[in-house]
C-alpha cells in the first residue's frame, strides 16, 4: 500500500499535521477552492525565494498563511516592503474571489527552511529545472541523491518518468540510495511530484526523501 498512496497523506495525523487548517460546512467547496488557487499563487510568485510549502490557518474573519521559503530575506524584502506588498497581492486575490464581501483579516508569517536538500518539492524543483536546461539525466540523479544524503537523510529516490534525454518511446530512470520504507508510517518520509516542460515534452519527477527524526 505505502507504494500506491502519496506518502504524505498517510501519514497526517500521525506524523504531519493537515496543511490547511479549518471548519465550514456551508462554505466548504468554496474555501478549498480559494486555498487552492492561493497555493498556485504563491509558488508561482515566490518560486525565486525557494517556496517549499503553504500552510493555511482560518478562523471567523481570519486567515493565516506560514510560508516556508530558504530565502526568506527575498520575501520579506528592505524594511519589510516585499512582505507588505505580498500582502497587497493576497488581498487583492481575495478581492477579486470574494468581489469585495466577507474580507478576511490576513497575516502572513515567513519560516525558513533550514535544511533545503531536504526538502522534497524544492528537490524535485531543482531536478525538473536542470533537466529543462538539458542537463544529462544521471548526472542529475548521482549529484543530487549525494547532496541529500550529505544534507543527513536517511535515504532518497528519484523517479523520472516520460521522454527522458528526448527519446521517441517514453520511459523510467530511478536512483535510489539509502532506505526508504514508504510503508512504515512513523518514518518521516517527504514527498513531492512536479512535471519538467522540457523541449521534447513532459518529464515527471517525483523524490521520496527518508528525513532523520527531530529528538524531543
Amino acid at each position: 500500500m505505502g507504494q500506491k498512496v502519496n506518502p504524505h497523506i498517510i501519514r497526517i495525523g500521525v506524523m504531519y499535521n493537515w496543511s490547511s487548517r479549518w471548519f465550514d460546512e456551508k462554505r466548504y467547496k468554496e474555501i478549498v477552492l480559494e486555498d487552492y488557487l492561493v497555493r498556485k499563487k504563491l509558488m508561482e510568485r515566490l518560486k525565486i525565494a525557494g517556496i517549499a510549502k503553504v500552510e493555511i490557518e482560518r478562523s471567523i474573519n481570519s486567515l493565516r498563511l506560514i510560508i516556508y521559503v530558504s530565502r526568506p530575506g527575498i520575501v520579506i524584502g528592505r524594511g519589510g516592503t516585499g512582505l507588505e506588498d505580498l500582502k497587497r497581492y493576497i488581498s487583492q486575490f481575495f478581492t477579486r474571489q470574494r468581489k469585495g464581501k466577507n474580507m478576511p483579516k490576513l497575516d502572513i508569517r515567513v519560516e525558513p527552511v533550514k535544511e533545503p536538500n531536504l526538502e522534497s518539492y524544492l528537490v524535485a524543483t531543482n531536478v525538473a529545472d536542470q533537466l529543462v536546461r538539458g542537463l544529462p539525466f544521471k548526472r542529475i540523479l548521482a549529484t543530487t541523491a549525494d547532496k541529500v544524503i550529505s544534507a543527513g537523510g536517511k535515504g532518497v529516490k528519484i523517479l523520472l518518468s516520460g521522454r527522458i534525454g528526448g527519446s521517441e518511446i517514453g520511459r523510467r530512470e530511478k536512483i535510489h540510495v539509502g532506505t526508504v520504507p514508504l510503508s512504515t508510517i512513523r518514518e518521516d518520509i517527504n514527498y513531492a511530484q512536479v512535471a519538467a516542460l522540457t523541449k521534447k515534452g513532459y518529464i515527471g519527477v517525483k523524490v521520496w526523501i527518508h528525513r532523520a527524526q527531530s529528538k524531543g
